[in-house]
């Protein structure tokens, strides 16, 4: 049986009340949690102590890309707020990714260490966005590979991408660097604006570390139901 901690709800609210709401209903059930751009947004950091309070694992989805210094002092508040992990855009480059740590080391206190991960194509970009619209040659996989390569480089722990690309990671990269997979639609799931899928257990089977669910859990009328019905299936 998959650990229910490998499993990360994405809270994708545009307030804490609603956050909450599902917060409420999964009670009990310790999963990760994920905050990205929308909730933090509009919650700001004392949503986060918040889940830390409660006891949850939190992963900061803030995909920081920006001059290596400012990330760098991105990274040391978000370490000062406790989060468990968070990630950097591996587009901005490898000293970019150096100075995250480097915002780590300086923010960190006690044994309070996030792991740092790397975005390296989003699972929305299909092979023709990636050469038509975002300009880079290949296919999605090897530009996956190349930007997870120089993640690893930079001393980060691991990279999210899709559950497509988790195999080869692992045997160029090494079992120990964490992919964490978004792009997971239990059996039956409306795919949305996701282009590159699988289930729970499918993502489980190629080796991944954790898996990212959002709306096949938020949106669901039931969403504990929902939740319980893919831990039945990863058992």
């Amino acid at each position: 049986m998959i650990n229910v901690g490998r499993i990360m709800v994405a809270l994708d609210y545009s307030s804490a009340d609603e956050a909450k709401t599902l917060l409420s209903e999964l009670q009990g059930i310790p999963c990760y949690m994920k905050v990205g751009m929308q909730l933090f947004y509009a919650a700001g950091p004392s949503f986060v102590v918040y889940l830390k309070e409660q006891g949850y694992k939190v992963f900061l989805d803030l995909k920081m890309h920006d001059i290596p210094n400012t990330v760098k002092g991105g990274a040391e508040s978000v370490t000062r707020l406790g989060v468990d992990m968070f990630n950097v855009h591996a587009a901005g480059g490898k000293l970019m990714m150096e100075s995250a740590l480097e915002g780590v080391e300086k923010g960190q206190t006690g044994s309070n260490r996030p792991l740092v991960i790397a975005v390296t194509q989003l699972t929305s970009t299909s092979q023709q966005i990636l050469n038509d619209e975002v300009g880079i040659g290949g296919t999605v996989e090897q530009a996956v590979l190349s930007y997870a390569g120089l993640a690893q480089k930079a001393g980060l722990n691991g990279v999210v991408a899709s559950p497509h690309e988790v195999v080869q990671l692992k045997q160029q990269l090494g079992s120990s660097f964490i992919t964490v997979t978004p792009g997971i639609r239990p059996a039956g799931s409306a795919i949305g604006d996701q282009s590159r899928v699988m289930t729970p257990k499918e993502a489980f089977s190629q080796g991944t570390d954790y898996i990212v669910i959002g709306r096949p859990i938020t949106a669901a009328l039931d969403p504990r139901k929902a939740l319980e019905t893919i831990l039945e299936e990863l058992m």
